[in-house]
């Protein structure tokens, strides 16, 4: 890193020891850092107060002191210092100084000021006067919108300015269109108005929970990482799955499946794990792109791995009203499946390819890694705590976790984070929370189109005479619109827009609120890894050097389960832990079976070879081994049942086959007739 001012290179922008932020660990040259000692230190003021301020609002220190402040007013100061800290650190295109702010970002940080500060100090006074369209307000709500979408084409590029654009046109000239989108039209004043104040839109449920719960999970995810647990994870991963064949995929799979809990951004996952683990398995024997998919599926799930999933799973239980625990818990079975199914195919395509296990010499002593080690478990199981037994909010449980973390790392020279560290770990928090909390206020804005224009039960209508009652139908075509929506949008987005709208068609039929959001989520999810523009699985590819398309092809394969399952549980809601507990354990133990059987079916390899029928019946019988017996589904029991003997008839006969093989093979060597 380049020095600046004559002294060390700006800490927060440096490796692991300084605490980069993990989400732009893969981009981190698209920030800028400010030459000028004055506006240097005016960057990090802003960024420290993103995490600082949430800190104090979420314990309530301002009405400790008497001088409480509504939610509202919190959110004007984080848009001050979020749409600042941008137009400060981001450039606005690629010719734009690099190591200083031009004159035209100054002017949007000022106004930054002034559309904030006016929410934070006034938001009271215009709760008396809601209604009212008054000149400063239309003036103040166009300046907010257009400074959010400047935010985040710098951030996240045009597609997501051009779908708010498009909800915008409609939403003012709504009497153009035919038939059920014909409504009428919204005044640009009222609109603008509407998308400021209203606390159903910029200062809605996304922005707020990006404020005040994923921030918290951020910080925890920051500390843990730059006192080195990230390392932790990957030699306890090392230590758990180095002695068995495909070690190395074995080794990235568990190893992102910790991280992720940790985590919940999967291409940050990708670049913290990936660059052990990918060079790792390419050294191994797999092929350039197999090994960038493995770790792109593997990185992908931590989104829905609890206890940490990522910020769409928040702003769902908010929608919802539940506890954020209850979401994750009911996530869990899912998640359990999605890495099983990736675990199996790994282990098979191992043995499949004849590659190894990782040299015993290096792989880490358990004792020294637990020695070093035991002090992160401390707060993930403090997190755990927290939420599941506890039952406090989210966000307590991550600010608590991270004050462990920072006390149990403290008496560990290797690990403790001095004040310097501190500050650049609080710099690199505001700044991964930039373009997550931008994402959050467009989605608000989104949100409140939505509301204001009645899209919602447009919505719902179109998908009812489209798909009819056809439950099957709907939900496909909202995987479909998901993963079209995904190609430029991130999973927040889409979660949001798709939630809002075609949630409540899905919800309308008769499915539990839980699982169609759940379906929704999964399916936002998984655009990440599906080709032609999945995120993940290009960052994978690049620390792989291989194929961009064919390794987003070979993600598809490895997380085939995740496309199936939330069809299952939207239909039956066993496999989201919701029913009585002897069916729940049934539905658990027939679908971890009919998991690892269709991985079979795959990968094309058990004991043997698998041959193209009996791969085409175990695939069948593995989908059919999903559905959950004594369940809702119809014949439940019987697809079960069957799909079972089918699978257990084709696996005693190839490891029977392969067993006569063996003792032929061996009669052969010691030349006695067979």
């Amino acid at each position: 890193m380049e020095q600046r001012n004559g002294g060390a290179a700006d800490e927060a922008f440096k490796p692991v020891e300084a605490g980069v932020p993990l989400a732009e660990l893969e981009e981190i040259n698209r920030f800028r850092i400010l030459k000028q000692p004055g506006m240097r230190a005016f960057q990090r003021l802003m960024l420290w107060g993103i995490p600082l301020f949430s800190l104090v609002f979420n314990f309530e220190v301002p009405s400790r002191f008497g001088a409480p402040m509504l939610q509202e007013q919190y959110l004007g100061l984080i848009l001050i210092l979020v749409l600042g800290s941008v137009f400060l650190s981001v450039p606005a295109n690629s010719s734009a100084p690099k190591d200083s702010a031009p004159w035209y970002d100054l002017l949007l940080l000022l106004l930054s000021f002034v559309a904030g500060g006016y929410l934070a100090i006034f938001y009271p006074r215009i709760l008396n006067e809601i209604g009212e369209l008054t000149p400063e307000k239309i003036a103040l709500g166009a300046l907010a919108f257009l400074l959010v979408m400047e935010a985040c084409r710098r951030m996240s590029g045009w597609w997501l300015v051009l779908f708010v654009a498009i909800f915008v046109f409609y939403a003012r000239f709504a009497y153009w269109f035919p038939g059920i989108l014909h409504a009428r039209g919204i005044s640009w004043s009222k609109m603008a108005v509407h998308l400021y104040i209203d606390p159903s839109s910029l200062l809605g449920t996304p922005l707020s929970i990006a404020a005040t719960t994923v921030v918290a999970f951020i910080l925890f995810g920051q500390v843990l990482y730059a006192t080195g647990g990230g390392q932790f994870f990957t030699d306890l991963s090392m230590i758990v799955m180095g002695r068995f064949r495909g070690g190395a995929a074995k080794i990235a799979v568990l190893g992102s499946a910790l991280f992720g809990m940790i985590s919940g951004s999967p291409v940050a996952n990708v670049m913290v794990e990936g660059s052990i683990t990918i060079p790792m398995m390419i050294r191994s024997g797999y092929r350039r792109h197999v090994a960038g998919a493995i770790e792109s599926v593997a990185a992908n799930g931590g989104q829905m791995m609890p206890p940490v999933m990522g910020a769409a799973a928040f702003v769902m239980a908010e929608f919802l009203g539940l506890p954020y625990a209850q979401v994750a818990i009911a996530a869990f079975i899912p998640a359990f499946l999605y890495y099983l199914a990736l675990f199996v195919q790994v282990d098979l395509e191992a043995g499949r390819m004849g590659i190894s296990r990782i040299p015993p010499e290096n792989i880490p002593s358990l004792a020294e890694v637990l020695r070093k080690g035991w002090v992160f478990i401390i707060p993930l199981g403090l997190i755990i705590y927290i939420l599941f037994f506890l039952n406090m909010n989210a966000a307590g449980a991550g600010f608590y976790a991270t004050a462990a973390a920072l006390v149990v790392t403290f008496f560990r020279r290797e690990s403790r984070i001095n004040g310097k560290k501190f500050m650049a770990i609080i710099e690199g928090t505001g700044l991964t929370m930039l373009e997550l909390a931008v994402i959050c206020a467009v989605a608000g804005i989104a949100e409140g189109i939505i509301n204001l224009t009645g899209l919602a039960f447009i919505f719902t209508l179109f998908v009812e005479r489209l798909g009819g009652h056809n439950i099957l139908l709907i939900l496909l075509l909202t995987a479909i619109i998901e993963l079209v929506l995904g190609l430029p949008l991130p999973t927040t987005a889409v979660y949001v827009l798709v939630a809002l709208t075609l949630a409540p068609a899905i919800v309308k039929l008769g499915i539990p609120p839980l699982a169609a959001h759940l379906f929704v989520f999964y399916y936002a999810m998984l655009s990440l890894i599906t080709p032609p523009i999945a995120t993940t699985a290009f960052a994978g590819a690049t620390i792989a050097g291989a194929n961009m398309m064919r390794t987003g092809w070979e993600c598809m394969r490895l997380a085939f389960i995740a496309y199936v399952i939330p069809f299952i549980f939207v239909f039956d809601p066993l496999l989201l832990l919701q029913g009585p507990a002897h069916l729940v354990a049934l539905a658990v133990a027939t679908a971890t079976a009919g998991t690892a059987t269709v991985g079979i079916a795959i990968v094309g390899y058990f004991v043997r070879p698998v041959g193209w029928w009996q791969r085409l019946l175990l695939a069948l019988g593995g989908i059919g081994l999903l559905i959950p017996p004594g369940g809702t589904i119809a014949y439940g029991w019987l697809i079960n049942s069957v799909s079972g003997v089918i699978c257990l008839a084709i696996i005693l006969y190839e490891w029977r086959a392969r067993k006569i093989a063996a003792v032929t093979q061996d009669a052969l060597a010691a030349k006695i007739p067979a």
